[in-house]
């Protein structure tokens, strides 16, 4: 049971985040990659997947560091 928990804290550290770029990188807009993102956050909490305030406090740390790292990744882009 502790294995699985940590597993999802794990996960989420880095999963939203990279969604986010990922997404930023496919429709060329930050915005969008986080707004996107954050709604497969919310079907996954819908669904019952997460279950504990510091899930989604880690979701949301890793969000916003997704959504930093895409804007940076857009404006160098942006200077070339």
């Amino acid at each position: 049971m502790l294995e699985s928990y940590v597993l999802k804290i794990i996960l989420a550290l880095f999963i939203p985040g990279l969604l986010v770029v990922l997404l930023t990188r496919i429709t060329y807009h930050h915005v969008v990659g986080l707004v996107l993102t954050v709604a497969l956050i919310a079907a996954s909490v819908y669904a019952g997947y997460t279950h504990t305030w510091l899930l989604y406090t880690v979701d949301a740390l890793s969000l916003t560091a997704g959504f930093y790292f895409a804007g940076r990744m857009r404006s160098q882009k942006g200077r070339k």
